[in-house]
């Protein structure tokens, strides 16, 4: 990957198209956004396929941050983030799917790679 700086920030051309990132929403989006978006996306794609697995297809996910929490006294650091899932499927249960969070905190990539670092709360209700 190559980043190019621009007036406000900074581009890159990927596979899917043009990323831009600034410090000012205005013109692209936030750095903190982007580490935020990652975590949900990533735990939602392996929730996804945990369930499929367990037999609990899932038919409808809705994910929500409930909080972001960061650290003005150290450069805004981003301290926490908790991710709430909202599930719909015609066979999930709440002990299966208790497990299947368990397993996709421990298997999703961007998750373990903040660990140690960033507190990721996540939780779940079926709708």
């Amino acid at each position: 990957m190559k980043y190019i700086m621009t007036e406000h920030g900074f581009e890159t051309n990927l596979e899917f198209g043009k990323l831009t990132i600034s410090s000012n929403e205005t013109y692209g989006f936030r750095p903190y956004q982007l580490l935020v978006s990652s975590l949900v996306s990533c735990s939602g794609g392996v929730l996804k396929k945990v369930c499929e697995k367990m037999r609990m297809p899932i038919e409808e996910m809705e994910i929500e941050v409930k909080e972001v929490v960061r650290n003005e006294e150290i450069a805004n650091r981003l301290e926490k983030v908790h991710i709430h899932f909202k599930l719909k499927g015609s066979n999930l249960e709440e002990v299966k799917l208790q497990k299947a969070m368990n397993l996709t905190t421990k298997n999703c990539s961007m998750v373990r790679s903040v660990d140690q670092s960033i507190e990721v709360h996540e939780t779940f209700e079926i709708m």
